[in-house]
């Protein structure tokens, strides 16, 4: 091995940046120290809502049913948990796991004050590593949040050990716009409206700029599809929403 592929085997992307593999998680950790706090309101105002529909499209997909155990990873201020809690009920339980103590701070505060309380717990987990059993969870949702992980194949192949064998994993992630025309407009909107309305709502512009270089460097769909194959997951596919500015890819494991 060269001195160069030891270069590359050590670093990764930081948005458009070069870091050290072990320097991204801390730098990641800071961004969303910087916009928990208005994580939900600047999810509305980026997506102009439609981050609601992608989820509620995640959530269909998902096919849940009552008594189910489901892992809702990165799952920030718990969208998706709220979701899953009624519809496992009682006799199911969601585990909402997230790498960043404030991210879940605030999430576990909004579910308790939503009423989301008795089959849901929290767990501060690294996706690369996750602390739960072989064949584990009936379903597993990460949802924006696989374009902050440093190594993707490694947080996929921990996702497929935990999860049951019928189970699914659900990566609802930004992508690759299908149309020129659209990417074109995206770019212009990610890469100048986007850290504005930071600066303007969360007092901080470098945080969304970094989040929208963390989409452009993410792989494609059909990449992300043959990562999810090569971590053993079976009929994988993925649906483009809103042109391919998201997309919903889905696992299973037989």
């Amino acid at each position: 091995m060269t001195q160069e592929d030891n270069k590359h085997d050590s670093t990764t992307h930081f948005g458009y940046q070069t870091v050290a593999k072990e320097e991204k998680a801390a730098k990641v950790a800071e961004v969303f120290h910087s916009v928990a706090g208005k994580y939900d309101v600047m999810n509305d105002l980026m997506s102009f809502g439609v981050h609601r529909l992608w989820k509620r499209y995640t959530i269909e997909r998902a096919a849940a049913r009552s008594g189910q155990k489901i892992l809702d990873i990165a799952g920030g201020t718990g969208d998706l948990t709220a979701k899953f809690s009624k519809i496992v009920g009682p006799m199911g339980q969601v585990t909402l796991a997230d790498i960043n103590d404030s991210m879940i701070k605030v999430g576990r505060a909004k579910l308790i004050d939503s009423g989301v309380v008795g089959n849901v717990d929290f767990v501060q987990a690294n996706a690369e590593c996750l602390p739960f059993p072989d064949n584990h969870f009936d379903r597993i949702t990460i949802a924006f949040g696989l374009r902050n992980v440093t190594e993707k194949d490694k947080a996929l192949k921990s996702m497929y050990r935990i999860l049951k064998p019928g189970g699914k994993l659900l990566v609802l992630e930004f992508s690759k716009p299908a149309l020129p025309l659209l990417s074109k407009v995206y770019d212009i909107y990610s890469f100048s409206l986007l850290p504005a309305m930071g600066k303007l709502v969360a007092n901080d512009s470098e945080s969304y700029k970094y989040l929208a270089e963390s989409i452009r460097m993410h792989p494609d769909q059909e990449t992300l599809k043959g990562m999810m194959e090569d971590a053993g997951f079976d009929d994988a596919e993925y649906t483009n929403l809103t042109g391919g500015v998201v997309a919903l890819h889905i696992g299973k494991k037989f």
